[in-house]
């Protein structure tokens, strides 16, 4: 017989008895134990010990893998790169383009016969004919290498978060006997026959049956969708599935499926194979639905048939029920990680949308243009027939507008997204925040608000009693055991021996000059210690109280939070407590006084104790644990006692924990990190608000906030209590109103002795709070079982990796592997560098962006051509799209990104700053281009590239305009890593090899392309003299972007806020003062004015009764005003001088669009010093005093006379004047009412205006 360490290699249970076991549930599962011996005879037959578990020999490990299976599910195999290059071909621009490149190739070899009425039978030479081919051969490979190059990435980005995902779950381990030690062990190394031990907060890595439990709960809605927690134990219900989550309680099983074969596994399993075969069911589902479609759409064309029976009906038969079940019947599957977008998603999409819709629109236009300009010169002025080959040249103008399109559309945003992303991520590891969803790493950024747990965040979690309060006697020292009376300091003993987690324990270190370590639960650790420290041996007390022999176990939990321990006990039994000191303190009815004499604890006792004895512990910052005991006797019971004659009834734990009698009180001392109150000055630096939310007593916690800095003496903040704060923020009925949380969460900083619940309900309240103008983004970190739901409530939410249960980090986002706060700061660092990164990258694209599309646009109106070829723009897409993303995504975060205010949910993401650089960079480019375009021939003594026919040889001219937006595209590129308006773009350029590597090949790249691009690239070669023009220009928008920087960013309005956050999800809704302006104004009333019509509306209404006081001008979130203050005497405004300017500035806008429609038909130089000279008179007479008038900085002044209104305004800061305009009120005293002086005022007023006009002009 094959034997394997001395053992058979036949085991005397099967894979398939297991996997059928682990199917049964309760009674049915315990007859099937039964039947195959019950565990102790399981454990038998798989060779393992239920107390010393495996040998952990390689041999026997790997034998069991190879016949029960490993503890690993396979992962769905990744798409391959050609799959991710068939995903990349589906883009619709894409198409487009590479079908008219197509369309291109094939007319290039098209030749028709020569028509004999033709004027120039030769449509294209013999040498033209030649060239016709390469540029829609090279469209087809530009598109190639785009494709390639969205491939590649795809690829790499699948490959990178696989890795992540196999860091994670290389981090998670557990608790397994072997060999009689307990070891952390890798859960893919599980097998089969293992002796886990599992406690409160474990996420269960494999099946099991239950050896031994204590008030075990398990979470099994993974599995079974059931909410409840299930009740398990080794007497009723011992099987516990992989993927469910204790709860409550502790316990140790035997494993028994791991892997596929477990229950989850099973799942898993199917779930894959159901995906597979779903996805083939869609496709074909798809394919069905459009030949429908097809179906549909003829049977709508045929006459007298009603509108939507073949079409809709067709097109939307009803769901299959095997595949879609009824929404009501099933509802929608949430996402596990995040329910909603982060916050720089939000911005992205609604950017990505503006700027799609605005490139759509003059691409369309260009194609229009170019084809009616086409259409008229071809047929209308030259009046040639039609010719098949006129087709390539409809063909080419479709070809300038996609390209326009690719250009515009920002695809290469996520790339560049992703790409800062994972390079974060994978630079955050190094600072021991390990990102299991990467949105938390920019939504990092944004933050606003932290609320931190105190235990091992803010603290070393190295706790020690250095206090104690035993028989009434306080010390400051640790006592010495001798001193304590004897029956008291054993009871102190086998209490906290006994009445801690086995797994809790003191392990000497390996290092002699190093404290010992700290194993399990640091709480009971510290008290561990103590029994130390009074020289006893807690391991000597457990070994002779093994956990098996435990009556029942009451885990500490956040609502208990206490713990305790029943134990056979005389032929009884006692019952040992621990747990905070105010909760153990209200149950105890006895306590031992001076020299172990036994007492009543009476309230005067317990309030002296707590304002003599906890109080100045809890001052001092330290946590108070009370120990306490009760005995249960079959005799005759003293009086601290309770006689019983037969077993409790223990689960009603209200009566048996209870009349306890209290042993002893210690202080536990956890410092503060020595790095903590620098970490928490650089987040208030940052405008990063930090609260403490802890379960510990209000006076450790308040001191803790202090030598943190959370709190300081001079503030005036809010510290409370759970039970006080949840009296603020809930109404009579209970429940929660936001409007109260609004008033208690901004001057909140320390909630105490809180809940999981109270920690939901204030994450929840700050999120969902539209109190102020910048919503809150709120990060959470946790530790507990029960935070689970606040971690997935808040923006980002952090798990300790030490600390932190397997629920907890299960519903994190981020992992902190040393539990420390200052790597939170280090996660906000990084977080707005990735911002920053998103940021640089836009402001670089959508200059270019502009540029591109306002080039291709004129140009097609203006010399029937776009100067930059479709192949030479996809280069330049390539350019600010794959390479720029990269260069620019890959910057280091610097210290200087904490000295600012966090973004918050609806700052725009093009800041102020960025739109000044993003139009200033636009406008030297543009002019540039626009003076190379139509004088750069006579400048540089060039051939002219304008009007060239199609399929004719590159110009010189036209090159060098490509060749010089390449070069300003490229130096503007190093303008682009600074959005703060820094001036020196060159700080820190040469510590990212990244982007000066890139940066670098590109421009040789541009050297080849232009010197050896041929007709491919719609290129000529250049000249030193030329190239060193390119140059010159290129260089120029770095000293252009120094006089950007110079102009003040106030100029520019607030009203360009592309990418601000959606007003659905994450902004707070405007008020509407529109309904509030239809109301009659009171005296005392803050009135807004929006617009002139607004306050011609009022004027003629009479809505303006009382006299207006001048107030300093201001402007709401959303738009710009006005705001004055009602007096008390009844004044009015005169509303001629706004009726006129109103209807001159439409007239004018009207007359403006009527003629630049007519210049792009014509191109008339006529008509472009017409329009100038219109324009010219339009801003003298009208627009200048129009903006003197309102739109800058206007005052309104009241003077004491009733019957008159000074309106003083102030002109801007280049003219440096002031013009007063006097304006009688036409309702101030009775006897002005009269329509005649009304008529006489405004003429007055009128007259005034022209006076101001005529001495502008």
């Amino acid at each position: 017989m094959a034997t394997v360490e001395g053992r058979p290699a036949q085991y005397g249970v099967s894979l398939r008895q297991l996997r059928e076991l682990m199917e049964t549930r309760g009674a049915e599962g315990m007859a099937k134990i039964n039947a195959l011996g019950g565990p102790q005879e399981l454990c038998k037959k798989l060779y393992t010990s239920p107390t010393d578990g495996l040998s952990g020999s390689k041999a026997d490990l790997q034998h069991r893998r190879e016949v029960f299976g490993s503890n690993l599910i396979p992962p769905k195999p990744p798409k391959t790169f050609l799959t991710l290059v068939w995903e990349a071909l589906q883009d619709v621009t894409l198409i487009i383009l590479e079908v008219a490149a197509v369309v291109s190739l094939g007319l290039s070899f098209y030749k028709p016969a020569d028509d004999p009425n033709d004027a120039d039978p030769a449509h294209l030479d013999e040498e033209e004919g030649h060239y016709q081919w390469i540029e829609g051969l090279a469209i087809l490979i530009s598109v190639i290498v785009v494709v390639i190059v969205t491939a590649f990435n795809d690829y790499t980005k699948e490959r990178q978060f696989r890795g992540l995902q196999s860091r994670i779950e290389g981090e998670h381990k557990f608790a397994v006997i072997r060999g009689t030690e307990v070891k952390q062990v890798p859960i893919s190394e599980i097998v089969v026959g293992d002796i886990c031990q599992i406690k409160y907060g474990d996420l269960l890595p494999a099946d099991g049956i239950l050896l031994q439990s204590n008030d075990l709960k398990i979470d099994e809605s993974s599995l079974t969708g059931e909410s409840d927690h299930v009740k398990k134990g080794e007497t009723f219900d011992p099987m516990v599935l992989s993927g469910t989550h204790v709860m409550e309680g502790s316990g140790k099983m035997l494993v028994t499926a791991v892997g596929v074969n477990s229950q989850a596994g099973i799942i898993f399993t199917l779930l894959g194979a159901a995906v597979d075969k779903q996805e083939k069911e869609i496709k074909q589902k798809k394919k069905e639905e459009r030949k429908q479609q097809r179906k549909g759409t003829q049977r709508k064309s045929i006459p007298g048939e009603e509108e939507g029976v073949g079409g809709v009906g067709a097109n939307h038969a009803p769901p299959d029920d095997n595949h879609a079940p009824p929404a009501a019947d099933k509802p929608p599957p949430e996402p596990q990680h995040k329910k909603e977008k982060s916050v720089l998603q939000a911005k992205l999409t609604k950017l990505a949308i503006q700027i799609g819709y605005a490139g759509s629109t003059i691409a369309v236009l260009t194609v229009i243009i170019l084809v009616i300009q086409f259409c008229v010169r071809t047929f209308a002025i030259e009046g040639k027939p039609w010719k098949a080959t006129y087709i390539n040249n409809l063909v080419k103008h479709l070809i300038i507008g996609v390209t326009v399109l690719v250009v515009a559309v920002p695809e290469g945003l996520p790339l560049a997204v992703t790409l800062s992303l994972a390079y974060s991520v994978k630079k955050m590891m190094k600072d021991n925040n390990l990102v299991r969803h990467l949105d938390a790493c920019e939504t990092m950024g944004n933050a606003t608000a932290i609320c931190s747990d105190k235990t091992g965040t803010l603290t070393t979690n190295r706790m020690t009693v250095v206090q104690s309060y035993i028989c009434e006697k306080l010390c400051k020292v640790t006592p010495n055991y001798r001193d304590i009376p004897p029956p008291v300091a054993d009871l102190i003993v086998q209490g906290v021996a006994l009445n801690s987690a086995f797994t809790s324990r003191i392990m000497p270190s390996q290092d002699p000059t190093m404290p010992s370590m700290q194993v399990g639960n640091k709480t009971e650790c510290a008290l561990l210690g103590f029994v130390l420290a009074l020289g006893q041996s807690y391991e000597a007390v457990r070994e002779s109280h093994p956990e098996e022999s435990f009556t029942r176990v009451y885990t500490f939990n956040s609502v208990r939070k206490s713990m305790s321990t029943v134990i056979p006990h005389n032929g009884g039994y006692r019952l040992y407590t621990k747990g905070a000191s105010e909760i153990v303190l209200k149950k105890c009815a006895f306590i031992y006084g001076h020299e172990g004499r036994l007492e009543k604890f009476t309230r005067d006792m317990q309030e002296r104790l707590v304002r003599q004895v906890i109080e100045p512990m809890a001052c001092d910052g330290l946590r108070t644990i009370s120990v306490a005991y009760r005995d249960f006797v079959p005799g005759k019971a003293d009086i601290n006692q309770v006689h019983v004659d037969q077993e409790p009834h223990w689960d009603d734990e209200d009566n048996i924990v209870n009349n306890l009698t209290c042993l002893c009180v210690v202080g536990i001392e956890d410092p503060v990190r020595p790095e903590v109150p620098e970490a928490i000055r650089k987040c208030q630096k940052a405008g990063i608000t930090v609260r403490m939310v802890t379960g510990d007593n209000v006076n450790t916690a308040r001191s803790i906030a202090m030598k943190c800095g959370i709190l300081r003496p001079t503030d005036d903040f809010l510290v409370l209590e759970g039970k006080e704060f949840n009296r603020r923020i809930r109404d009579a009925n209970g429940e929660v109103q936001q409007q109260l949380v609004d008033k208690v969460w901004p001057s909140l900083r320390v909630l105490a002795r809180s809940s999981p619940t109270d920690k939901y309900t204030l994450v929840k309240g700050m999120i969902e709070s539209k109190a102020f103008d910048t919503r809150e983004v709120v990060a959470v970190t946790g530790d507990g079982t029960n935070d689970g739901p606040a971690l997935k409530k808040a923006d980002v939410g952090f798990a300790m990796g030490i600390a932190g249960t397997d629920v907890a980090k299960e519903a994190s986002d981020i992992i902190l592997t040393d539990d420390n706060f200052s790597s939170i700061v280090k996660a906000v660092m990084w977080g707005r560098n990735v911002y920053d990164s998103i940021a640089k990258f836009l402001q670089f694209q959508l200059t270019v962006n502009v540029v591109a599309v306002i080039v291709a646009f004129i140009g097609a109106c203006a010399i029937q051509d776009s100067p930059l070829k479709a192949v030479q723009m996809l280069w330049v897409n390539l350019i600010m799209d794959t390479l720029a993303s990269l260069a620019l995504a890959t910057e280091m975060p610097t210290p200087d990104l904490l000295q600012r205010k966090p973004y918050g949910r609806t700052k725009p993401l093009i800041s102020r700053t960025m739109m000044k650089n993003i139009l200033g960079q636009a406008i030297y480019q543009l002019f540039i281009i626009f003076m190379l375009l139509f004088v750069g021939d006579k400048m540089l003594n060039i051939p002219s590239g304008r009007y060239q026919p199609l399929g004719s040889e590159p110009t010189q001219h036209f090159t060098i305009i490509f060749n010089t937006f390449v070069m300003m595209t490229l130096f503007n590129e190093i303008n682009a890593r600074k959005i703060h308006g820094q001036r020196n773009v060159f700080e820190g350029l040469f510590t990212n090899p990244i982007f000066y590597s890139i940066w670098v090949g590109t421009a040789l790249s541009q050297v080849v392309i232009i010197q050896f691009g041929g007709m491919a690239f719609s290129t000529a070669g250049l000249t030193i003299d030329q190239w060193l023009w390119c140059l010159f220009f290129g260089a120029g928008t770095l000293v252009w972007g120094q006089l950007v920087t110079t102009l003040p960013t106030r100029k520019i309005p607030k009203t360009l806020s592309w990418g601000r956050g959606q007003a659905g999800q994450e902004c707070a809704p405007a008020p509407d003062y529109d309904n509030e302006l239809d109301k009659k104004p009171r005296a005392g009333q803050i009135l807004w004015i929006r617009g002139l019509t607004r306050l011609q509306t009022q004027v003629i209404g009479g809505e303006l009764q009382e006299r207006l006081i001048p107030v300093p001008y201001s402007k709401t979130s959303t738009d710009q005003a006005v705001r004055l203050f009602m007096g008390q005497n009844a004044v009015s405004l005169t509303s001629t001088v706004f009726m006129f300017f109103e209807f001159r500035l439409r007239f004018d806008f009207c007359v403006f669009w009527l003629f630049f429609i007519y210049f792009i038909i014509c191109s008339n130089v006529n008509t472009v010093l017409f329009i100038y000279r219109y324009l010219y008179n339009t801003i003298r007479s009208v627009c200048f005093p129009l903006a003197l008038g309102f739109h800058v900085r206007c005052l309104l002044v009241s003077v004491q006379r009733p019957m008159g209104l000074f309106i003083v305004t102030r002109a801007s800061v280049q003219t440096r004047r002031c013009f007063f305009i006097w304006m009688f009120a036409t309702s101030g005293h009775p006897q002005m009412h009269d329509r005649r002086t009304s008529c006489c005022t405004h003429s007055v007023a009128c007259a005034v205006i022209s006076c101001v006009t005529s001495i502008k002009g």
